[in-house]
Formats: C-alpha cells, structure tokens, sequence
C-alpha cells in the first residue's frame, strides 16, 4: 500500500436481525463492533458504504418458505438454480425469515454512525435467489442480480477495500471475496466483525478461506489501517 491509495470501507449488514437481543437471526455479540466500526468511520475513506439485506416476505432462504419436514432453520438447506440457467446450483442454508423489507429488523443499528456513511446499498431483493455478497449473486452464467457497487467503487477510483460487519463468515466473507474478484486489494479487519462461528478455530479456517480467494485478514491497529489513517 502506498499514500496514494484510494480505501472504501464496506460495513456489511449491520442491522437490527443479525444482532442481540431480538434478532430473529442474532450474531453473538453482533453490536460488540459498532464503536468499532464508528471509529473506522472517522478515517479518511474515499468512500463509506453500508449494506442492508431487504429479502421480500416469501424468499427462498426462508425456512418458512419450504415444506416440512426439510424446513428447519440453520439445520435444513436446498439446492437453489440459476432462474436462467438450470445447470448452474447453489446449496444454501434455510434460515429464520430475517430483514424482511420494511420490518423493524431490517433496519441498521442505531448505534451505527450513519451521518458518516456515503452510499447504503440493498441486497437480496430477488426471492428467488439467495445473495451473501454486496456485489452479485452467486450465479455467473448469466449474472441475476448486481447492485452496482463494484461500478461505484470504480468510478470513486477506489484501490482498497475494507470489509466490516456481520457475520463474517457468511455475508461479510462473500463481500471481501467479490472484492478482490473485481480487482480491490482488499482486507478483513477481524475486530470489526464477529461470525456465526466464533472462537480461534473458526478464525482460523475464515482466514485461511480468505486467504484462498486473496482477501486478507488484518487487525484493526495493523499496519494496512495505518495507511488508511495516514492519509488524514
């Protein structure tokens, strides 16, 4: 990294479900981050994105949408196609029905300083489609659904990208590595995301699953944030 970088901060799905108390599907300690994450904001970012899952109230990766006795949440999964592709599938997993549009849930935490942010951008919006990235669904062959976020990090001249939120197994994971697709030198900072799976063993095998895909996992007091901070 050099002082001529160009860092986008992507706080990945920080709202209302995905964290305690009352969130139908509640990382651990999922608002832990926030001050965090608040103070991230302060750098000199070229660009400060959030994204919100906004499923509709009859997506496929709701439980609830699917017959028993294969509908159990976190337990069950279904083999989803490509609407336009038959030959192309994704195995996912079933979950509560979450950040359905227009709910309390879907909503970013208030403790989330959203005076700082940029750009908030909204996924998931397809039922008939599961989508963990903020940049498209996992279908390629052909592309279903890009937000345009990609577009938008090209356009600012963005170089880096730093990932952030929830849950950094799943949404936040799927982001970074779409990142790095597109080109971004991008990163993980770990204490500003927490997973569904917690303790070391579970940040062992994220790291080295982002390592796979060209994403780094870095600390928030490393040297890859001090360039960021440098810039002020």
């Amino acid at each position: 990294m050099t002082p001529s970088i160009k860092a986008a901060l992507i706080i990945v799905d920080l709202q209302e479900d995905f964290c305690p108390p009352k969130g139908s599907l509640a990382v651990t300690d999922g608002r832990s981050i926030a001050p965090v994450i608040n103070d991230l904001l302060k750098l000199p970012w070229t660009l400060r994105v959030a994204t919100k899952d906004m499923h509709p109230k009859d997506h496929i990766s709701f439980a609830s949408q699917h017959p028993p006795p294969n509908n159990k949440p976190f337990e069950s999964s279904i083999t989803i196609a490509n609407p336009h592709n038959p030959e192309e599938t994704q195995t996912t997993n079933l979950w509560p029905d979450h950040c359905v549009a227009g709910s309390p849930g879907s909503e970013l935490i208030p403790e989330l300083d959203v005076s700082r942010l940029d750009e908030v951008v909204e996924k998931g919006q397809d039922k008939r489609v599961e989508m963990y990235s903020a940049f498209c669904t996992p279908f390629l062959n052909p592309k279903i659904v890009e937000t345009g976020l990609a577009k938008t990090l090209k356009e600012k001249g963005v170089t880096h990208v730093f990932c952030v939120g929830l849950a950094a197994d799943f949404c936040v994971k799927a982001t970074a590595i779409d990142a790095a697709k597109e080109g971004f030198e991008t990163v993980v900072i770990r204490e500003g995301t927490k997973g569904v799976e917690q303790g070391d063993e579970a940040d062992k095998k994220l790291a080295q699953e982002l390592k796979e895909n060209n994403v780094k996992m870095v600390s928030v007091d490393g040297p890859e944030v001090a360039k960021v901070r440098d810039l002020q």
